[in-house]
């Protein structure tokens, strides 16, 4: 059996390339991470000023100064990845052991892309009080929290309860790391067709973590209306349905009060953001707006294919990296984390999130088009301007407390 691979060119434009089941297991065979050594080990004086007796000195310290665990171990530039497993990719709650090669290949990017160390931890537990107190009881070890593939409601108390216990930074990135770069491509998107926020209609198809998310960031840059929906049509106040989540969903979205499902959201709409793992009949895109925007985003089959989609909108994007405008994680989260922990930020904040976005919007510069919204995944530019934006942020947020 193969699948494909895709080398990103500076365009946007892909060149897939098969790969076997094969190669896939021989490169996770034995896992894809390891730890090295920072100081040698090489002579017995090494060893005594690593280990006992040099040490203790620095465990005194640290006791006295319980800031200096930041700078004299590793935890100022660690990240832990940690997962229930419930919600991975489009495979859905395979629990946590089976998510382990997702959270591996997670601490891998964030390695690659922004020099930070991550270690994955998949927790044998559902229970929400029982993740949020495990978190918690962990937290002395690590400099950030990286939630990952935690499923809908509980992604959400979790990381509200997590954010108010610790104070390091914190961010689930199935949400934040989605809406900062959908953020950032719809930017770009409405630069293309001359469309400015605060006067386009946005559907969001999906009222998960990630749809909560991108509805309240493209609401902070300036989006006045919107439109949500989940599985059973267009998240409203009218609804007896709803969860506490989707209430407030509900008041602060759906501006013009429309009821029903996708076709009632579409009609007249200028971008529609899919990351439902739904698909949307053809029929319903013929009444979007003129120049549309459609992000087709869920993985790895979108709402709706990017030939079908081209024939209603002048932008498309998915979250496949085998067609242009890949909407990608990647871009996002490596930086933040980055910018944070370079800054000693004690949290992400709203604007932290809003300027990774920038950050990631101006460097397409002027090469934007029609499939190129957003830079490549492997852009070795991003996570560096990124972490500069989100590092100002933070310094200047702390400057004024």
């Amino acid at each position: 059996m193969t699948t494909t691979a895709e080398n990103s060119t500076a365009s946007g434009q892909n060149a897939p390339t098969p790969i076997t089941d094969q190669e896939i297991f021989a490169a996770h065979e034995g896992g894809k991470l390891s730890a090295e050594l920072t100081s040698p080990l090489q002579t017995q004086r090494d060893l005594s000023i690593a280990y006992t007796p040099g040490v203790a000195k620095v465990c005194t310290a640290i006791k006295d100064e319980p800031q200096l665990a930041r700078t004299h171990t590793w935890t100022g530039r660690l990240v832990a990845v940690i997962s229930d497993g419930s919600a991975v990719l489009g495979l859905g709650d395979i629990g946590p052991a089976a998510s382990l090669p997702v959270m591996e290949g997670k601490c891998a990017l964030f390695k690659s892309f922004s020099g930070l160390n991550a270690i994955p931890i998949v927790l044998d537990t559902n229970d929400t009080d029982e993740i949020v107190e495990t978190i918690i009881r962990m937290a002395p070890t690590f400099g950030a929290i990286n939630l990952e593939d935690i499923s809908a409601p509980r992604c959400f108390e979790i990381e509200d309860r997590v954010k108010e216990a610790l104070d390091i930074p914190v961010m689930h990135d199935d949400q934040h790391g989605t809406a900062v770069v959908v953020l950032a491509a719809l930017t770009n998107a409405l630069r293309v067709v001359e469309k400015s926020f605060d006067s386009v209609r946005v559907v969001v198809s999906g009222a998960g973590a990630a749809g909560v998310a991108v509805a309240k960031i493209l609401a902070d840059a300036g989006v006045k209306d919107i439109v949500v929906l989940d599985s059973k049509g267009i998240v409203e106040a009218g609804r007896s349905d709803l969860s506490e989540t989707k209430q407030a969903i509900a008041g602060s979205t759906n501006p013009r009060g429309i009821s029903g499902g996708i076709g009632e959201a579409l009609d007249g709409a200028d971008a529609f953001i899919g990351v439902s793992g739904g698909t949307i009949a053809e029929a319903h895109l013929e009444n979007m707006a003129d120049d549309a925007v459609i992000f087709a985003l869920s993985n790895p089959n979108p709402e709706v294919v990017p030939d079908i989609a081209a024939k209603y909108a002048t932008v498309v994007a998915t979250g496949r990296s085998d067609f242009p405008n890949q909407i990608n994680n990647v871009l996002a989260f490596p930086g933040i984390f980055r910018g944070a922990l370079d800054a000693d930020a004690d949290e992400i904040t709203d604007d932290m999130k809003l300027v990774a976005a920038r950050a990631i919007a101006d460097l397409v510069g002027d090469d934007l088009a029609p499939g190129y919204i957003v830079p490549g995944a492997l852009d070795s530019r991003v996570a560096p301007a990124v972490a500069e934006a989100v590092e100002k942020s933070a310094l200047e947020a702390m400057a004024t407390r």
